[in-house]
């Protein structure tokens, strides 16, 4: 159903069957995953389900763990090289591969 959200299409078509109509089964199937999605806590991606033992979960569903987004660090120690004030707004920091970047560094030193 992912998919068939992302993509916009009834779920019988990424199936294979049915024509690209949305039978009455498919929009039951969007709402229900609509629904689902709205139950998903943005920050963690837990519902509260499945910490409540009363609904079949368990307090201890998930352990908290920590990695490093190699990504993520490159992207937090350029960010702090933006000025602060007018200078800086509006100014992002993105990842781009290295041979982009040289691309992009060789065409500034032509034009």
């Amino acid at each position: 159903m992912e998919l068939c959200h992302k993509w916009g299409i009834p779920h019988s078509q990424f199936r294979g069957h049915g024509d690209g109509t949305w039978s009455d089964l498919d929009r039951r199937k969007a709402l229900a995953y609509a629904h689902y999605l709205r139950s998903v806590c943005p920050t963690c991606g837990t519902r509260p389900e499945e910490w409540d033992e009363h609904l079949g979960g368990d307090e201890d569903a998930y352990r908290a763990t920590t990695h490093r987004c190699t990504g993520c660090q490159l992207i937090q120690d350029r960010q702090k090289t933006v000025p602060d004030g007018d200078e800086g707004h509006g100014v992002k920091v993105a990842l781009i591969p290295t041979s982009v970047a040289a691309a992009l560094e060789l065409h500034s030193q032509h034009h």
